[in-house]
């Protein structure tokens, strides 16, 4: 029996088709064949490579004895969690970052993700206290201590101070 929605809410739906395939002593080709599925996409969807759509949330919900949306509300669930995870992620507080530090980069256009070297390189040169906690806490220490071993040389003596200031390396 698969659980409420509510307490799985979160999980990709491909995780859930595999716990329960173990609980039934069923492999993944035995649930292609039962519900008329190409083998490929149930075994990409256990590996979190596909996701559902909404003709396969009713060839399981057959199968499963569920809602024929119980699947494709996992789906959605899934994807909610995973872009707003990303979203989170994509840049840190920037009205703790003064624009000023970045004067010769379109601020708005920063990939705070592909420039990290250079966003940290900066910031431990040029940025005040708020500003790099900003950093320390939106890369962590771990990446930033990782991007700062990367990094030549600093011409700024505040770049060293910071990084012993804040315990970097």
């Amino acid at each position: 029996m698969l659980p409420r929605l509510s307490k799985i809410k979160g999980i990709h739906p491909g995780t859930l088709l595999k716990w329960e395939l173990n609980n039934r002593n069923l492999k993944s080709c035995e649930l292609a064949d039962t519900i008329g599925e190409h083998r490929q996409t149930i075994s990409a969807i256990l590996n979190k490579r596909r996701d559902i759509n909404p003709k396969l949330s009713i060839k399981l919900s057959k199968e499963f004895k569920t809602d024929k949306d119980y699947f494709m509300l996992l789906q959605a669930s899934y994807d909610v969690k995973k872009l707003s995870e990303s979203e989170i992620k994509s840049k840190p507080s920037i009205n703790s970052i003064r624009r000023i530090i970045f004067w010769d980069t379109n601020f708005d256009k920063i990939d705070w993700d592909k420039n990290k070297k250079a966003i940290i390189k900066r910031v431990l040169e040029r940025g005040n206290e708020t500003e790099i906690n900003e950093i320390i806490s939106f890369y962590g220490k771990k990446i930033i201590s990782k991007e700062i071993k990367s990094i030549k040389k600093s011409h700024l003596p505040s770049f060293e101070k910071n990084i012993i200031e804040h315990n970097l390396i």
